[in-house]
């Protein structure tokens, strides 16, 4: 009988909760320059419906922020979304450690420990967007609402400007 591959956090959480998604594999190395546009490519996707998961420090809280790979985050804006003043890049080992997921394979989704999240609002105008699906070279896309609702996210713009 052959194995089935493990799911993750996030792609059981999805399961569960009746969510139309898909996953898209890739492989490319999560120590590449330009990873993100790299991923874009490896997977046929128009760069802006890829988002990254990101873990700060805002006020001394763990958030987390989604933002597309082409840009970067806005740390004051996502402080100012999560209802605070000051934000910084949480360091990795608190990002591993609260979110269950390694560097390169964060998901907003199925979080070790939920947490406050702020999604770019470039999202909303998109049928369908790809975040991470819980493990380095997996994606998955799925509506941005769907997200939203799973996550409890705030829409807010918080990529940098020029980004």
């Amino acid at each position: 009988m052959a194995k089935k591959a493990a799911g993750t956090p996030a792609t059981a959480l999805l399961t569960a909760e009746r969510v139309a998604h898909t996953l898209h594999p890739y492989d490319v190395s999560p120590d590449a320059p330009q990873y993100g546009a790299l991923v874009a490519e490896a997977l046929g996707v128009e760069p802006h419906r890829l988002f990254k998961t990101l873990v700060a420090e805002v006020d001394g809280r763990l958030v987390v922020g989604v933002v597309p790979v082409t840009g970067d985050l806005d740390l004051k804006a996502l402080a100012s979304a999560a209802g605070g003043k000051r934000a910084v890049l949480a360091d990795r080992a608190a990002a591993e450690r609260s979110s269950g997921y390694v560097r390169g394979g964060i998901s907003p989704l199925g979080q070790r420990k939920r947490l406050p999240t702020v999604i770019d609002d470039s999202a909303g105008g998109l049928e369908t967007m790809y975040v991470s699906a819980g493990r380095r070279g997996l994606q998955v896309a799925l509506a941005p609402v769907d997200l939203i609702r799973l996550t409890g996210a705030t829409v807010a713009p918080i990529r940098a400007a020029g980004s």
